[in-house]
């Protein structure tokens, strides 16, 4: 839409004008204006609710589906609720701006994202006393006294001083990733989109239909939540979550549906493949390899030793899920690399065969967008002055918290962090695949090699915190700059937001996570909060402490097979044709249930039969509501966790355990 503008003066402060084709006036708020106190406190609202269910998830999958949109729908939900019931009061509030309503949502989602890239369910965790018991501790690596117990004080003081790193460390590059190279971001294009749409005519009629629609499935998920807590009892085996929905014999190889609103509002959210690529994991694993490897018993590993043994079928799991997660991140690692190098070339080449014509072929709308994004300048020097600062003070303050790691181990991360991060970023924005976890590895590996073995594993976990820390929030920080941009939003809101979320985020994390653990049985292998990744992440580290000996017998072949099925499934599904490209399963979403288990897959999946029939009955309407349903269920169930929290804490245990027996003369197997 072709728009004109001026500049004017109002009340001493400038601010832009607008006009559209039909003469619509749209002002845009000085960067301060943009960020309220109402906008900050629903922020924080919705940061809390989004904290405990990405808390849950982490704990229990370790799947997040990317919930940016999600977060943009409550915001506006939130401040548009608010703004309704003081007008109804006669009370006048100031208007409500997709501005305002970009700062919300990347302040709320900053906030909320501290829960799984503070690694409260993978590294972090991988530290604590259970998880290095559960590695073994006769294993090689896994020394005694490596680990440590969580607590708020280190927890939240570890997230400070990482955090801030990564906000500063590619600002000075914002203008050629989003201008200059127009990297599309596709989860940020699309909440731009969203909160565009939102604030016109059309898009508040939209928007309305999905408030009601995510009222009412909130409500329908928070109150059958609350029904069930009366028969889960207080042991571990009661409840509908333990519905043995296809017999007791599917039961015990982990087979049933546990009417888990939270998994399938995630399926709907996520595609169809990844919620099948979970399923043929679950059927793989628990189906028939499981099976078949337990009765050999006595032969591949011995009979008097525990379950939770890494010498054990645990082992297997634990193992097995790793190949398929260093071949699938190895494989797209390399990918982004690849497509980095060669875009930045491809760029190079174009950029200096540009001519003034070519910058005139830009509209309008696109011009006022890079106008707006360039007025307010954040200053190179006050970039790169804090990135050093908050740089300086991790590298004291990291060896304090963990002596093995040591303070030059620090020092070369943040050196070579702002490189690994330009690269994430750019990977993002070409495929919206945040590869933050994959350099973190990396460093994990890396760190715990030169570590050793009397520090290796501890000094593995924390250095890949610090890289995963810094180059994820390089990628997530370019997001909400993209949103920002297609919203004429300042990016020195957008920044100042990112880091007031940042902020709450260091604080609220660990107080999420530690209502969890005090509340629920964390990193129990058999319970629901199995925490799966902590394991994975500490065995990868102890890898990388004494190599593939701690594998047990007959394992190394096994990973060696699955390790080459994943990158053989990256291949198929980039080199052929589309009709059979999205039929080839996703590995990382296979490996997932060989540790957990196949409950949460057929959640998932039934979350993809839910969209699958919306779309057949209205594929306009289903368009709309899945993600106001969607994010419905999620919320409703994820409140519930907050009281239900409470009530444990408090040892208040329900009336009623509800269980299921075999009838007499019957098998369950």
């Amino acid at each position: 839409m072709a728009m004109v503008h001026n500049n004017m003066e109002i009340e001493g402060e400038e601010v832009e004008e607008f006009r559209d084709e039909r003469d619509d006036v749209k002002r845009i708020p000085p960067w301060r204006k943009q960020i309220t106190i109402r906008g900050l406190v629903t922020s924080l609202i919705v940061g809390i609710m989004y904290s405990i269910i990405a808390m849950k998830l982490s704990l229990t999958t370790g799947l997040v589906p990317n919930l940016n949109v999600s977060a943009a729908l409550i915001a506006f939900v939130f401040v548009k609720t608010w703004t309704s019931l003081l007008h109804k009061a006669g009370i006048v509030s100031t208007p409500f701006t997709k501005q305002e309503n970009s700062v919300i949502q990347t302040c709320a989602t900053a906030c909320y994202t501290m829960t799984f890239a503070g690694g409260f369910g993978s590294y972090l965790l991988g530290l604590n006393k259970r998880t290095y018991e559960q590695a073994g501790v006769d294993t090689k690596g896994n020394v005694p006294g490596s680990y440590k117990e969580p607590a708020f004080g280190w927890m939240s003081g570890f997230l400070f001083v990482t955090a801030f790193v990564g906000l500063l460390a590619l600002v000075p590059l914002r203008k050629i990733m989003i201008i200059d190279y127009k990297l599309p971001y596709p989860s940020g294009t699309a909440t731009a989109v969203l909160i565009n749409g939102f604030h016109t005519e059309k898009g508040n009629k939209m928007a309305k239909k999905q408030v009601r629609g995510f009222a009412k499935f909130f409500s329908m998920s928070f109150l059958w939540s609350f029904f069930q807590w009366f028969f889960s009892g207080a042991q571990a085996a009661c409840g509908f979550a333990l519905f043995p929905t296809f017999g007791l014999k599917a039961f015990k190889q982990s087979f049933y549906f546990d009417f888990s609103m939270t998994y399938v509002g995630a399926g709907m959210i996520c595609s169809h493949l990844v919620n099948l690529s979970t399923l043929l994991g679950a059927i793989l694993s628990y189906g028939v390899m499981w099976p078949l490897i337990t009765d050999l018993k006595g032969t591949w590993f011995p009979k008097n030793i525990p379950e939770s043994s890494m010498k054990s079928l645990t082992g297997y799991k634990v193992f097995i899920a790793i190949s398929l997660i260093l071949g699938d991140g190895l494989y797209n690692f390399l990918k982004i690399i690849y497509f980095t190098s060669f875009n930045l070339y491809a760029k190079a080449n174009q950029k200096s065969l540009r001519t003034i014509e070519d910058e005139q072929v830009k509209t309008n709308e696109e011009l006022k967008q890079n106008e707006v994004f360039l007025r307010d300048r954040i200053p190179v020097w006050i970039a790169c002055v804090g990135y050093v600062a908050f740089s300086i003070v991790s590298i004291v303050a990291i060896p304090l918290m963990f002596h093995q790691v040591k303070w030059y181990y620090v020092v070369v991360c943040y050196i070579i962090a702002p490189a690994l991060g330009f690269c994430n970023a750019y990977g993002t924005g070409l495929t919206d695949m945040n590869m933050g976890y994959n350099y973190g590895k990396v460093a994990l590996f890396v760190l715990a090699a030169m570590a050793g073995n009397d520090s290796g594993v501890v000094a593995g976990l924390v250095a890949c915190g610090l890289i995963k820390f810094i180059v994820s929030i390089c990628a997530d920080l370019m997001h909400d700059f993209k949103t920002g941009h297609l919203t004429l939003t300042s990016p020195r809101s957008m920044l100042v937001s990112q880091a007031i979320g940042t902020a709450m985020g260091c604080i609220t994390a660990p107080l999420t996570f530690l209502l969890f653990y005090k509340a629920f049985d964390i990193g129990n292998p058999d319970g629901e909060y199995k925490a799966p990744y902590a394991l994975i992440y500490r065995n990868m580290a102890i890898i990388g402490v004494q190599g593939f000996s701690a594998l047990p017998q007959h394992c190394l072949q096994l990973c060696y097979g699955f390790f080459a099925f994943a990158v053989a499934s990256n291949l198929v599904r980039d080199f052929s044709p589309k009709q059979i490209a999205k039929f080839v399963p996703l590995p990382i979403a296979m490996a997932v249930p060989f540790l957990v288990g196949a409950y949460f897959a057929i959640d998932m999946c039934v979350g993809s039969l839910v969209v699958f029939v919306m779309t057949k009955l209205d594929k306009a309407k289903a368009k709309l509501m899945v993600p106001a349903v969607a994010s419905g269920l999620i919320c409703g169930e994820g409140l519930w966790l907050l009281p239900a929290s409470v009530l444990a804490l408090a040892k208040v245990a329900p009336p009623i355990c509800m269980t299921f027996l075999a009838t007499k003369g019957s098998s369950s197997g």
